[in-house]
């Protein structure tokens, strides 16, 4: 999935709970609106998608306070002692989560602020097939998949 397919979904799960992307990309991009596909290509570049993922407004659109939210938990592998003393490798599918709290859009903006690539913290919120399947879905245009592009930390 590519960065502006990811923000697109984003955008899509926001604008279903009240998000006004119109509005906002308007009020905080200083850029004249020429439609949604082109307003998303902007946001793609460099970091820019920051200014989205870390506004309020996104955020308590995307993240609904009060209600359930239902989330993927990455498969993980870790050791763990057994009682013997011994290791053992243990191995966890990954699986779905749900959540409710009454700020848990400021909850997820700090957890957020403290994740290495906000952007794939928000991915886990997205179910998607792809989400959940042990096969990556393959990719149909000649755009690199998001999980393997390199985060460039320039100002674009």
């Amino acid at each position: 999935m590519t960065r502006a397919q990811l923000l697109q979904l984003l955008i899509g799960q926001a604008r279903a709970s009240g998000f006004e992307f119109k509005r906002w990309y308007h009020e905080h991009s200083g850029m004249p609106w020429t439609g949604a596909d082109e307003a998303v290509r902007w946001l793609a570049r460099g970091k820019r998608a920051h200014m989205l993922v870390f506004s309020h407004t996104f955020a308590r659109a995307f993240f609904r306070s009060g209600e359930r939210i239902t989330f993927v938990v990455p498969q993980q592998t870790f050791q763990s002692a057994r009682s013997t003393g011994e290791a053992r490798t243990v191995q966890r599918k990954a699986h779905l989560r749900q959540s409710s709290r009454s700020d848990v859009w400021e909850y997820h903006l700090r957890e957020m602020a403290t994740a290495p690539e906000p952007l794939r913290y928000l991915r886990r919120y997205l179910l998607t097939e792809e989400t959940m399947s042990d096969q990556p879905a393959t990719l149909t245009s000649a755009e690199e998949d998001y999980d393997e592009e390199l985060m460039v930390r320039d100002a674009d």
